[in-house]
This record gives structure tokens, C-alpha cells and sequence, in this order.
């Protein structure tokens, strides 16, 4: 008998799929990071539009509860947006969140509420 493979999403990764739906439905096209030995500090989500630009993503649960930012984030982010790069925190595959990607980038937002 063949062992099952039951995997199970976190609530963050439930919500980042459902972003990548949402914005490829309108057009973007959306890489998903995901942290390793080479990318830790990197945002989640790397997305781009042929009319929008690109932007960088990083996906969080709303009110940040159970979402933290890891400590190559709290150190890597700022460099990021130091050297001309936004980083968006997304909390959700809604209208909503979906206009904060053209406005200025909200991470200090996030960084202050920590």
C-alpha cells in the first residue's frame, strides 16, 4: 500500500494562491519566490505587467495575525526599498488589496505594527 500524501496548505500559502490567481486573471505575471539557502529576504511574490510595471510582493494574513516577518526580512527588506524597490504587503485576494498595488509601496506600514 502506497503511503498518501496529504499536504497541507497554511493559511499564509492559501491566501498567496489566491492572490497569484487573481492577478494573473488580470493580466500579471506573478513568479513565487519562495524563501531558500539563496532567496531568504526575498519577497514572495515577484509580479509584472506589460502596462503596470513590476512589483514585489510579500503576502501576509490579515492583522498579521500568526504572520511574522523572518529576520533575513526585517534585514533584507529595507535594503530593498533603500536602493529604489516598493515591497506591497498583500493580505488578500480582494479588490481591496488589489488597489494597494497602485498606490506606494505599504511596507513601513507593516514594519511599524511589528
Amino acid at each position: 500500500m502506497e503511503p498518501i500524501d496529504v499536504k497541507r496548505e497554511r493559511p499564509e500559502e492559501k491566501i498567496q494562491n489566491a492572490i497569484i490567481q487573481m492577478l494573473e486573471y488580470k493580466g500579471w505575471f506573478v513568479k513565487r519566490m519562495g524563501a531558500s539557502a539563496f532567496l531568504s529576504g526575498v519577497p514572495d511574490l515577484y509580479c509584472t505587467h506589460k502596462v503596470y510595471g513590476h512589483r514585489w510582493v510579500e503576502v501576509k494574513l490579515p492583522d498579521m495575525i500568526g504572520s511574522k516577518f523572518t529576520p533575513a526580512q526585517l534585514s533584507e527588506f529595507p535594503k530593498f526599498v533603500s536602493n529604489g524597490s516598493q515591497i506591497w504587503v498583500i493580505t488578500g485576494a480582494t479588490e481591496i488589496e488589489y488597489k494597494k498595488l497602485f498606490q506606494k509601496g505599504n511596507l513601513w506600514k507593516y514594519l511599524m505594527a511589528k
